[in-house]
């Protein structure tokens, strides 16, 4: 695949590992998952393995790759990468030695400003202190409703550059969100055959829950069958609002 990448939030997209297993209901309709099954029946080595079908499927087996962790070194001009796409690194498969080494390339390519989510926010907490955090690493969760709110206060112990929060697919209503400690926060509906409806509503109340706190406010999609079907029109107009990203001289 091209590292190249069609979310409105990101340049690149950088896999170190690929895989990974349902653990909530924002996981039911996972892009990711849909995609991995094709990658396996065009042959793409990275999407072999197959995981469990409980939980996984065929493809997205939790695979660490070694030999990804060159990639970013290669990219001569600094862009914006979403790590783990198609995987959480936070995965209870993830050694935290290779979780050690991909922060370690973080850090030494200064020159890119990297993304990361997970919904395995208690080991995110639970190894936080034991990693080295890059000035030009974002650490996000994604909430999806108000059921899982606590992943937000497990970010807030983590000390990332950024803390960012994906409310995506949003499936209801997040009253009492707060949003001391974040530093962004990204909403969006689901997309793809089933996509469940966002009540526009939900919307409103994240975006003004922003504006009260002077959060960035990024609003991705309305959703439908696909990402573009609803459009990304908020109130008469689009909200991109994001972190200023990290600025580092190389050479």
């Amino acid at each position: 695949m091209s590292d190249r990448s069609s979310i409105e939030w990101t340049e690149a997209t950088w896999n170190p590992t690929t895989g990974c297993d349902r653990v909530s209901a924002g996981c039911d309709n996972c892009y990711a998952l849909v995609l991995a099954r094709r990658l396996k029946a065009m042959g793409a080595a990275k999407y072999q393995a197959d995981g469990d079908p409980r939980t996984s499927g065929p493809g997205f087996g939790l695979t660490v790759h070694r030999d990804a962790l060159e990639v970013p070194r290669r990219w001569r001009s600094s862009r914006m990468v979403f790590v783990n796409s198609m995987s959480d690194l936070f995965h209870a498969k993830v050694p935290l030695s290779f979780v050690r080494d991909v922060f370690a390339v973080i850090a030494e390519t200064p020159q890119h400003t990297y993304q990361m989510l997970t919904k395995r926010s208690v080991r995110l907490r639970r190894v936080a202190e034991r990693l080295d955090w890059p000035a030009n690493l974002w650490m996000g969760v994604s909430v999806e409703d108000a059921g899982h709110l606590g992943r937000v206060n497990d970010l807030r112990e983590v000390p990332a550059a950024v803390r960012f929060l994906s409310l995506e697919p949003l499936l209801g209503p997040l009253p009492g969100l707060e949003l001391d400690g974040i530093g962004w926060v990204i909403a969006g509906g689901e997309s793809g055959p089933g996509h469940r409806p966002m009540d526009p509503r939900w919307v409103l109340e994240i975006r003004d829950a922003c504006a009260a706190a002077d959060v960035p406010f990024f609003f991705k999609q309305w959703g439908g069958r696909n990402p573009k079907a609803g459009g990304r029109d908020l109130q008469g107009r689009t909200w991109d609002d994001m972190p200023e990203r990290h600025r580092t001289a190389v050479g």
